[in-house]
């Protein structure tokens, strides 16, 4: 058994509209979902996340607070693997960029919208808690 740790950001504005990325599964299918990934030697989990989300979205944010980890596990290349991400509620200060290579689609959307795309039911947990 393997253990990883990632770090993200549930991305909401003004009108409460949340900010989604289309990215790939370990299929290579699309899946809607919220920005995160692993940490960095020496960053912490909140560095992580404000990084990952700027990375995948192209916006810079400030962290509001932390939200309920979420645990959860896979399998890659045949192993097993217990995941940990510690998500933040974060506000966007301002687009700095685009998305990076890892990402199709960022999208703005409403909280049911949102809830509708989102694959994973971890996500649509934190959505629809905030």
């Amino acid at each position: 058994m393997l253990l990883e740790f990632s770090a993200g950001g549930l991305v909401l504005d003004e009108p409460g509209r949340v900010l989604l990325i289309r990215a790939r599964d370990l299929r290579g299918q699309p899946v809607w979902t919220l920005p995160k990934g692993a940490l960095a030697p020496g960053e912490t989990s909140a560095e992580a996340a404000l990084r990952e989300v700027r990375e995948e979205t192209g916006y810079r944010c400030e962290l509001e607070r932390e939200l309920a980890p979420v645990t959860y596990w896979f399998r890659r290349d045949g192993r097993q693997i217990k995941k940990t991400v510690r998500w933040f509620l974060m506000r966007p200060l301002e687009k700095v960029g685009d998305h990076d290579h890892e990402v199709d689609e960022v999208l703005w959307t409403d909280k049911d919208d949102a809830l509708a795309r989102l694959r994973y039911e971890s996500d649509r947990r934190l959505v629809g808690a905030v």
